[in-house]
């Protein structure tokens, strides 16, 4: 009986363990402050904007010349 009280005790240890390192990861955190999360948002909106239109001119692009390739056969 005494095995099992041991391996309770062991997982209880670990698992209170496992609870204070992360309670430490979470201290570590850098949370940005207002202004550097709206840079940083409007930052990924544009490039967003800028690679969604230069994707749409390559699809253009290569609709052409699909159309055109096409026409000739």
């Amino acid at each position: 009986m005494p095995k099992k009280s041991t391996e309770k005790k062991n997982v209880l240890s670990k698992l209170k363990d496992w609870f204070k390192s992360l309670k430490s990861e979470v201290r570590k955190i850098f949370w940005p402050n207002k202004e550097a999360v709206l840079k940083q948002s409007t930052a990924v909106v544009i490039i967003s904007v800028i690679l969604s239109a230069f994707i749409r001119l390559i699809d253009v692009v290569s609709q052409l010349i699909i159309k055109a390739v096409g026409s000739i056969f």
